[in-house]
């Protein structure tokens, strides 16, 4: 069916998901620490992220901005991955939205950088 992505496109798409989310669930589990801060010495662009991820899902979304302004923004990417980068009809309108989210994030950082 033209349109529709391909079975094998969606089964390798389910398993980088699955990945992802075993990740952060043996960094949880483990109480690993974020390799870019143990390294570096400062906190990571999505320091704050799993939290605040947390912190929404408990619907505690004040708390989830103080961890990180940007928690709202990772479905919406998510959904980039899924449907390919395509999201609006109008390709402008994912780059705008993309760059948004990216200055949303290096804004973060830095908020996050002079509170370190």
């Amino acid at each position: 069916m033209k349109g529709f992505p391909k079975i094998k496109e969606w089964k390798a798409k389910l398993a980088y998901t699955l990945a992802y989310f075993v990740t952060i669930v043996i960094f949880r589990v483990f109480d690993l620490p974020c390799v870019w801060q143990h390294f570096l010495h400062i906190p990571c662009p999505g320091c704050g992220m799993t939290r605040a991820t947390l912190a929404a899902l408990h619907l505690q979304f004040a708390a989830a901005f103080r961890y990180h302004l940007m928690f709202w923004a990772m479905p919406l990417l998510y959904l980039y991955f899924l449907l390919d980068g395509k999201l609006f009809r109008k390709p402008m309108i994912d780059k705008i939205v993309l760059w948004s989210i990216a200055a949303g994030f290096l804004i973060n950082w830095v908020i996050h950088l002079v509170n370190a």
